[in-house]
């Protein structure tokens, strides 16, 4: 049976695995796929050695996406700008081929799951670590009318900046110096995960505003409850990018495109039962 594996430290919390078995079985593949835990040291072994051993695919969490970027020979457009990869393969030539499907994953979810649009939009994305770097790409191919980053660094923020000006209306704006109201606020901080919200100035929401946050939890994250807090028409979390980003490696995996409502549907009734 072929084998498939997703890589991280920590892992124990991940939901790949229920992901992508449910995957399989909607689109009758035979597979199987397991967290597993990695000692930081021992990382580049480990990919080495399971695709030595005929396994097909790998899925990289945090710390080892920009040390899976580095292993491969090829890089999709996607992992080649975010510097980053959470998708690994062997190609025809037997060469490591290292892909980001975070901000596809992302655009499908927001476009898609909740019914959103980019496209002309003013959106603000804070934050300018590797989830923000995953996601920019796709959604500058969205056209939207301006991007801006916005980070507790402002000089991070500008590198990142100067990396995808290339690719559409993109600048850095120190987050005291945020002026207007946004279309779409993207927090891609981990803010959320320690109960933090960024120093943000009043005025950035109004009442057709939308908020997304990258993370998500059984409760109603921290970013989100101040987006709801400001007025904001909807806030969402990541619980949709988690299932679709999931989707578009078992496609480049398997050739085939999963149905992800099912599975999200089954996933959000897990975390409210969590509540």
């Amino acid at each position: 049976m072929d084998q498939y594996r997703v890589l991280g430290n920590p892992i124990h919390q991940s939901k790949s695995p229920n992901i992508h078995q449910a995957f399989a079985a909607a689109t009758n593949q035979h597979l199987n796929y397991q967290a597993q835990l990695v000692v930081e040291k021992d990382f580049e072994y480990t990919v080495r050695q399971f695709f030595a051993a005929g396994g097909k695919g790998l899925n990289i969490t945090v710390p080892f996406k920009q040390r899976a970027f580095a292993m491969a020979q090829v890089h999709s457009p996607a992992a080649a700008k975010a510097e980053a990869a959470n998708t690994l393969y062997l190609n025809a030539q037997a060469q490591l081929v290292a892909d980001n499907t975070d901000g596809l994953g992302l655009v499908r979810d927001i476009c898609h799951n909740l019914k959103g649009q980019l496209n002309a939009k003013r959106i603000l994305v804070l934050g300018s670590g590797g989830a923000v770097r995953g996601v920019l790409q796709p959604i500058l191919a969205q056209r939207p009318a301006q991007v801006v980053i916005a980070n507790r660094t402002y000089i991070k923020a500008c590198d990142l900046v100067a990396l995808f000006t290339d690719l559409g209306a993109i600048e850095a704006i120190p987050m005291a110096q945020l002026q207007g109201s946004f279309d779409w606020i993207i927090n891609g901080t981990s803010a959320s995960l320690t109960g933090d919200l960024p120093p943000l100035p009043k005025g950035l929401i109004n009442n057709t505003s939308r908020c997304y946050d990258m993370m998500y939890g059984a409760q109603t994250t921290v970013f989100n409850q101040w987006a709801l807090n400001q007025g904001a028409a909807r806030a969402d979390d990541g619980l949709g990018m988690l299932v679709e980003q999931a989707a578009q490696s078992f496609h480049l995996w398997r050739g085939v495109l999963p149905p992800t409502a099912p599975i999200l549907l089954t996933l959000r009734a897990e975390l409210k039962r969590q509540k």
